[in-house]
């Protein structure tokens, strides 16, 4: 009869009850008897007390609680004077005790793989007194295992590589189970390994878990990755055991066991000539099954009548090889090549030769396409000299260039004028001979580096080229002078033959044996008293002095005449002027000052006092200037030009109204109104015989009082104020004085006025009024009718 696992389980479960009450009833132990116990004044001799040495199995799946054992004291007489109590570990929670037969029951389910075992202590107490009767005594309670956990991969899933190609037996990796059951109880723990799925190629150790190779020559080509499935079954493999399953990838690493080969025996590249030199021609590739450094390459050129011209090289990441070209190509010269050429692992594995020799070769055939090429110059650069002097259309060179390509087109020749700006050269078109078009000069360019341009007639935009590097030859056209400008001083106590300074010349001509000038005083200076010039031959001179006592206030500068002559042909000569002051040295014959106005100066009056003079002066006439400028300002009178019109003079106050709806600060009629009274006043910076400037007096009305005392008010303040600008003036124009006999014309009046008004008069009041009468007038003359 075949059990289940949870039949299995039951079966052991009872069996092990069995056993345990059966030999529970024979393990009674007894302890000895121990010191006597005195209670209540009343000594008696301590009785020992027996209970059962106790084992519980785990797992329990029973609804009643498990029984465990019996406590039992000798001094018990089974009248029920005798309570049992317990503690420790679990009392209570998990164990309970009957307290008057001492019976222990588990009421919960155990795990020995959570807890082996339990510490308790028993006592037996007076049920009356509720005193022990007996000493505490300390017991344990183990928990019997049974086979209730499978076996565990606690790595798994595992990985792992093996080369490819290795022989039965290599170990690839181990794998190991865990059991938590009791290992020392039992086989409950006893793990073997087998393999579920991997067959035929791995195999494993049952005991140890050492997975291996079962197969010979596995090929990573051809399958590269297993995946294994091992299982750990405890109980020694038997039935009835747990088992646990992990799975296990194992993937066969490269070796070098692939040659490379050519997809193709040949191939074949069209380049065209005009391809540039390290272009790239082709790529191949060299198939290999293999990865990584098992499939590196090397490529190289072995036969062919390419050598020198292309070159093969290795692409590190694509492991191509790569043709590139060495030399220019010549579709004229040669129109094909044939390249043979080898690929060849770099690293072969020596186990593996066997199998063949590890490289392989090709064929390459590139064929040159020709290609319309601009003309080509016989030379690169083309140096020429001309000299200086030479005239305009004078020939100093020929250049040529030709068509490389079959047609051999005729080349037309100019020259890039980017080159040569100034157009100091010409080409002819047709044979290349240039000339001179402007007069040279090689102090201004020495050589001219001009570029110069050969097309094709038949197809103008294929140019070609040449440069053209023309050095002027130098002429001697320059002549030489002072190499700088000299600042020559002699002292008022100087001797005579002293030096007082050495002059030397430049030339901008460049003689090929260099320059050689010649110094001399001109005849004029030769017989002078005051100095004289020594040649030193060595393009140098010396300036000295001829007598001594030299005075400022006599003479402070002398100018000297220096020639100099070069030693070209025909030789160049000029005239320089070296000047020179007379100067107040100290004792060691440096000059101090130079200037003759210092003999006029007051003793012991240095130049920052003079500079301090100066500024004090020139602060008091700038003071005296301004203070002047504001008494006329003050002093002028205030007397109007007749030409001038006053009414364009406005005076502006600060003081603003509230718009024109703001009707409670001011009366607006007061504007309107005519009838102002005033008081005759007259400005303090008017001429008071001027009587249009007086101010005629009206009737006032009390309406307006407020406003007319405003203006007043600040008329007075401007009058007073002494810092007021002059012909200030505050104009009505309700109003335009008295005896005005066209009265006024103001428009603030104009809705009262008479519009059938005769303004013909206009024309008797003069030239100025004119204008008005022009407008306003009925008369022949009037602009309007």
């Amino acid at each position: 009869m075949k059990l289940g696992k949870v039949e299995f389980c039951h079966f052991l479960q009872l069996i092990a009850l069995f056993l345990c009450f059966s030999g529970m009833s024979q393990a009674e132990l007894s302890r000895s008897r121990s010191k006597p116990y005195f209670q209540s004044g009343r000594s008696r001799t301590k009785r020992s007390w027996v209970w059962n040495q106790f084992f519980v199995l785990e797992e329990y799946m029973g609804s009643d609680p498990l029984y465990v054992g019996k406590l039992h004291s000798d001094v018990d007489k089974g009248d029920g004077s005798i309570k049992y109590i317990l503690s420790g570990e679990g009392a209570s929670s998990i164990f309970i005790i009957d307290e008057n037969t001492g019976d222990i029951h588990a009421t919960k389910r155990l795990d020995r793989e959570e807890q082996a075992y339990y510490t308790l202590r028993a006592q037996a107490l007076d049920r009356l007194t509720n005193k022990p009767v007996e000493p505490e005594s300390e017991f344990v309670i183990k928990i019997q295992d049974i086979n209730d956990n499978e076996p565990k991969f606690l790595d798994g899933p595992y990985t792992a590589g093996v080369p490819e190609m290795s022989p039965v037996g290599t170990s690839v990796v181990q794998v190991t189970a865990t059991d938590a059951d009791d290992p020392t109880y039992g086989n409950s723990a006893r793990v073997v390994y087998s393999i579920l799925q991997g067959q035929p190629y791995f195999s494993v150790e049952p005991k140890t878990g050492v997975i291996k190779t079962a197969l010979p020559n596995m090929d990573r080509e051809a399958k590269d990755q297993y995946l294994l499935v091992i299982q750990a079954k405890d109980m020694v493999g038997q039935n009835g055991g747990l088992s646990g399953t992990t799975s296990v990838t194992v993937t066969l690493t490269d070796v070098n066991d692939n040659p490379p080969r050519f997809p193709r025996r040949s191939y074949q590249y069209n380049v065209p000539e005009s391809l540039p030199v390290a272009s790239v021609v082709a790529r191949i590739k060299a198939a290999d099954a293999d990865i990584g450094a098992n499939a590196e390459m090397e490529y190289k050129i072995v036969d062919g009548d390419g050598f020198g011209i292309f070159k093969i090289s290795v692409d590190k990441d694509s492991q191509e090889g790569i043709i590139t070209i060495q030399k220019d190509l010549d579709f004229e010269a040669k129109t094909s090549y044939t390249l043979r050429i080898e690929a060849a692992n770099r690293d072969a594995d020596p186990r593996f030769l066997s199998l063949g020799p590890f490289s392989d070769t090709t064929t390459v055939k590139i064929i040159v396409e020709d290609v319309d090429e601009p003309p080509v110059f016989s030379s690169p650069l083309y140096p020429m000299e001309v000299s200086e002097a030479t005239q305009v259309g004078n020939i100093i060179g020929t250049v040529a260039a030709h068509d490389p390509d079959s047609s051999n087109s005729p080349v037309r020749y100019s020259i890039d004028r980017n080159t040569d700006l100034e157009r100091y050269f010409n080409i002819d078109a047709n044979s290349g001979v240039i000339t001179t078009a402007k007069s040279l000069d090689r102090e201004t360019n020495a050589v001219h580096n001009i570029t110069v341009l050969a097309m094709e007639s038949q197809n103008p935009s294929q140019i070609g080229r040449g440069y053209v590097a023309i050095t002027i030859l130098d002429i001697n056209d320059n002549a030489p002078e002072f190499a700088m400008d000299y600042e020559t001083t002699v002292c008022e106590n100087a001797q005579p033959g002293q030096v007082i300074q050495k002059i030397s010349a430049v030339d901008k001509d460049e003689p090929s044996n260099g320059h050689q000038f010649y110094f001399s005083l001109t005849t004029d200076a030769t017989n002078n008293h005051n100095f004289s010039l020594k040649d030193n031959k060595d393009n140098t001179a010396s300036i000295l002095t001829r007598r001594n006592g030299f005075r400022r206030q006599e003479q402070s500068v002398y100018y000297l005449p220096v020639f100099i002559v070069d030693s070209g042909s025909p030789s160049l000569s000029s005239t320089n002027t070296l000047t020179i002051r007379v100067c107040d040295c100290d004792a060691d014959g440096v000059a101090q000052t130079c200037n003759a106005e210092a003999y006029v100066l007051p003793a012991g009056l240095s130049t920052g006092a003079l500079i301090a003079i100066l500024a004090c002066v020139l602060t008091l006439l700038v003071l005296i200037l301004l203070i002047v400028t504001m008494r006329r300002r003050k002093k002028e009178p205030l007397i109007f030009d007749e030409e001038r019109d006053i009414r364009e003079n406005i005076v502006r106050y600060d003081d603003e109204g509230g718009g024109e709806e703001d009707t409670e600060a001011f009366d607006m009629a007061a504007l309107r109104n005519l009838n102002v009274l005033r008081d005759t006043k007259t400005r303090r910076d008017v001429t008071p015989e001027i009587q249009f400037l007086s101010r005629p007096t009206f009737k006032s009305i009390p309406d307006n009082v407020i406003f007319r005392e405003f203006i007043w008010e600040r008329l007075k303040e401007a009058d007073i104020d002494p810092c007021a600008p002059p012909y200030d003036s505050l104009q009505t124009y309700a109003f335009e004085g008295n005896g005005s006999v066209a009265e006024s014309l103001s428009s603030l009046d104009s809705i009262s006025s008479n519009s059938d008004q005769n303004y013909d008069y206009l024309s008797d009041w003069g030239p100025r009024f004119k204008r008005l009468a022009d407008m306003y007038g009925t008369g022949p003359e009037s602009l309007y009718s």
